[in-house]
């Protein structure tokens, strides 16, 4: 099931507004030209930023997510009709060919049974053409990231066009590695309402993820920096044979 603030109709709406910087999209977009993708899977697409990003560079783009709400956001969207859009995960697509398979942000993190872990990756396995690349990235535990998720680093207003001012921040709940799980609160002033959303999140070692990969058939090729957090993630760059 979707967390709901991708799967609310009223938490999806406001979902790239409380957060419209996604700088962090840029590295995946100079990978996709740097592999030359004429075709990508984007796996975990959410509100298709990165899909609307990449067709619009005339790309042919899939996006998938399990949350409904979210796609219909996306489809939405200036450009939308570009993409072609599933509500589902890797487990279940249709047959295609892709020269690349993504999954940005949380969107690995986000699957916590290992078996689903191993589905997803052999999902995009085959959704891939022979040589084509799965790129993703996962947070490094021993950076502890959820020390600063907390409500006085996170508390912000912000104003949103139609809507009006919403409250946002977020708290951990609880951490039992490698398993943390937080929740998002909002408050909607125009009518007082006070939604919640508790998300989970699997933080897992470097070598975990490799000998995963490996298991599935991937060729790790490379494991990179994240350009927008330094030191404190994981880029795994992983090629069908």
């Amino acid at each position: 099931m979707a967390d709901e603030c991708f799967g609310h109709p009223r938490l999806a709406a406001i979902y790239d507004p409380l957060d419209p910087d996604r700088g962090d999209l840029d590295a995946y977009v100079r990978m996709a030209e740097e592999f030359g993708a004429r075709q990508v899977l984007d796996i975990g697409c959410g509100t298709g930023v990165f899909a609307l990003l990449l067709a619009e560079r005339g790309i042919e783009v899939v996006g998938v997510d399990p949350a409904q709400a979210s796609i219909d956001v996306a489809r939405a969207k200036r450009g939308g009709e570009r993409v072609r859009w599933i509500c589902g995960d890797a487990t279940t697509l249709p047959r295609m060919r892709v020269d690349l398979a993504t999954m940005t942000a949380n969107a690995a993190q986000q699957i916590l049974d290992p078996q689903a872990w191993r589905e997803t990756l052999r999902g995009a396995y085959e959704a891939l053409q022979p040589g084509g690349r799965l790129v993703f990235e996962t947070r490094d535990p021993a950076g502890r990231a959820w020390e600063e998720w907390n409500r006085e680093a996170s508390y912000r207003v912000t104003e949103i066009p139609d809507v009006g001012p919403v409250e946002s921040w977020v708290q951990v709940i609880e951490v039992s590695e490698p398993l943390v799980t937080f929740r998002w609160t909002y408050v909607f002033a125009a009518d007082g309402e006070v939604m919640t959303s508790d998300s989970t999140l699997r933080f897992r070692e470097r070598q975990e993820v490799e000998t995963e990969l490996i298991a599935q058939g991937y060729v790790v090729e490379d494991v990179r920096d994240a350009p927008d957090r330094p030191g404190k993630e994981f880029v795994f760059v992983a090629r069908r044979r």
